[in-house]
């Protein structure tokens, strides 16, 4: 990378190189947002000679998303091998300097549209007073010229204005076409350089994503690629499943692992762009897969359930490698490593190498292997019990909740299956969340709030039952009236991991026995879903004795 380097450009040959598509404004730059009026006072500065600062390009062979119009002007693509200027500060400036200087028209997002071609020189006005102007009356338009007649209108038609203006023009003409726009390139400096750049320059703007970077690198105008519009569709197919909250940041996790086995920042980063645009697709199934397998085989609904986004990214993974459907020991040690990952709080912290080191993992899983894992898993009452304060942000608690959604929980009032949608389930406030034993109702016994709102207190119902049929009051008194209505209620609250009502303590409002006997068959659902190592061994309780005396069989 060489040092910046300053140049100048006179506004014909800027505007050239614009026309001729060597100068692109970058699609991570904001939308043009000056008004006609700034604009003018742009012009107004540069008439007089005034300084309007640096404009900052990137200069390189790179091809980026960029914007292909500005207002009703389109500009090609610059040959293959081509430098490209990108803005990289002084968009705005540049953008009305074009639009000014060429009469263009922006259309603006209201719908208001702004003609550039309608800014006048005043030939009257004194140089300590505003010279370029928006709007004149028909009376003065004797003594005004548009900047656009001025500069292309030619002698004839400048030759009719009054002999006393005709020094004026020339004057003015001559210090438009002679400015000095002050340019500091950077050249051939790597993207995420140069978007940094960019970020500092902004500093009171927002900071660049790392998908805003990779939509502007990936553009392939020759296939047809565009990174944003691609992940929109891709965003359709996932929310019409419920899938609606994956991030752009696990999509191209994804990517840089199946291309790298890496998936930090600067690794996504230095991604080629051929390769990336080649494997767009069929990395997309592979994250379609994943979700398809959460849905079906975990019976995880939707993905405000997921314990993390960036499940999505191994099994993605498994996928991208793995067209079918995984059986026998790839489904079991796929099972384990789920359940490790989201009761362990794997992704909570150091995401990019704990991702990293995961897919090594299922690499192991692709070959039949069992992983080795570095870190235990605790799965005992105690553990439920201790770290089971209910909020929907904790992977730990999302992970109950999927094992809950695992069983189709139904509505206790018919025994239909309750509908579980992400809109309902962002916040533990949410009516899709029940605390089986009210909190008004617990509260007036005396119990305290860490009990009240805990994991094992909530079951998944629908909104109706959750408003209008429970409120505040006591299980066996709700209960017994939805018994009355619901023949098959021992099923139905099977679904909702409270086996049997009796040994539950629900006729007794006998908290505490509920309390402890879900936690229980809460452990033995986990276990199911587990394979014990040695690492294990330490923390783990084998609980089969447990329920020697309390027989939870379905």
């Amino acid at each position: 990378m060489e040092l910046p380097q300053p140049v100048n450009q006179t506004f014909s040959s800027l505007l050239n190189d614009v026309e001729k598509g060597l100068i692109k404004i970058p699609q991570f730059q904001r939308d043009f947002v000056w008004d006609i009026k700034r604009s003018a006072n742009l012009m107004d500065s540069i008439i007089k000679g005034y300084p309007i600062g640096t404009f900052i390009f990137w200069k390189t062979k790179e091809r980026l998303r960029s914007l292909k119009e500005i207002g009703n002007a389109s500009f090609p693509e610059p040959p293959d091998g081509d430098f490209v200027n990108f803005i990289l500060d002084g968009q705005q400036r540049l953008t009305t300097l074009f639009a000014s200087l060429k009469g263009v028209t922006i259309l603006r997002e209201s719908g208001r549209t702004d003609d550039y071609s309608e800014i006048y020189i005043d030939l009257d006005a004194n140089e300590d007073e505003r010279v370029i102007k928006t709007e004149i009356d028909d009376g003065h338009k004797h003594n005004h010229i548009k900047i656009t007649d001025l500069l292309y209108g030619g002698f004839t038609f400048l030759a009719k204005f009054p002999e006393a203006y005709l020094k004026k023009l020339e004057e003015y003409k001559k210090r438009i076409e002679s400015y000095p726009f002050s340019i500091i390139l950077v050249k051939e400096a790597p993207i995420d350089v140069a978007t940094e750049i960019f970020t500092r320059i902004n500093v009171g703007g927002k900071t660049l994503s790392l998908f805003e970077i990779m939509v502007a690198k990936t553009y392939d105008s020759k296939t047809d690629f565009d990174l944003s519009e691609k992940y929109e569709e891709l965003m359709d197919d996932l929310s019409s499943v419920g899938y609606d909250t994956i991030s752009n940041s696990t999509i191209l996790q994804v990517i840089s692992l199946v291309l790298s086995k890496e998936c930090t920042r600067k690794k996504i980063l230095t991604l080629n762009k051929n390769e990336f645009v080649a494997n767009w697709d069929k990395s997309m199934e592979a994250i379609k897969s994943a979700v398809d397998y959460f849905r079906g085989f975990y019976r995880i609904p939707v993905s405000q359930l997921l314990p993390y986004n960036a499940m999505i990214v191994p099994f993605a993974y498994f996928f991208y490698n793995h067209k079918d459907k995984p059986v026998g020991k790839k489904q079991k040690f796929l099972l384990d490593f789920f359940w490790r990952c989201s009761l362990s709080g794997r992704y909570s912290s150091g995401v990019e190498n704990k991702l990293a080191q995961d897919i090594q993992r299922i690499d192991s899983i692709l070959k039949d292997e069992l992983p080795q894992y570095d870190w235990s898993l605790n799965v005992t009452k105690d553990f439920i019990i201790e770290n089971g304060w209910f909020s929907t942000g904790k992977s730990f608690i999302k992970a109950i909740l999927s094992l809950y959604a695992y069983h189709q929980p139904k509505s206790f009032i018919d025994d239909s299956i309750v509908t579980i949608d992400n809109n309902w389930l962002k916040i533990a406030t949410s009516k899709n969340y029940h605390h089986f034993f009210p909190k008004a109702y617990l509260k007036k016994l005396g119990h305290d709030n860490f009990h009240i709102n805990h994991i094992l207190n909530i079951t998944i119902v629908d909104d109706f039952l959750n408003k209008k049929k429970i409120k505040d009051k006591a299980p066996s008194k709700y209960m017994k009236e939805f018994k009355k209505q619901n023949k098959n209620m021992d099923e139905t609250m099977k679904s909702h991991l409270i086996s049997d009502l009796e040994k539950f303590g629900i006729w007794d409002d006998n908290y505490d026995k509920f309390f402890d006997d879900r936690a229980k068959l809460i452990v033995r659902e986990i276990k199911k879903r587990i394979i014990e190592q040695d690492i294990d061994k330490e923390k783990m309780i084998i609980i089969h004795e447990e329920f020697e005396e309390e027989d939870f069989s379905d």
